[in-house]
């Protein structure tokens, strides 16, 4: 499950970048802080994720 759990978080993190893209060529700063805020997401569940695999090792 833990590796599900990873590309799962990857995905949101590519998600979160294109939504920033987007914002940025359409100058909605909105859409491009939701990008930025969907990546830090990811992130913080990716380096969670890597503790759980510290303490299974």
């Amino acid at each position: 499950m833990a590796f599900d759990d990873k590309v799962d978080n990857k995905a949101e993190e590519v998600g979160g970048k294109v939504k920033e893209g987007v914002g940025k060529a359409t100058d909605d700063e909105r859409l491009e802080a939701e990008g930025k805020a969907d990546q830090s997401t990811s992130k913080l569940k990716q380096a969670g994720e890597n503790v759980k695999d510290a303490f299974k090792s």
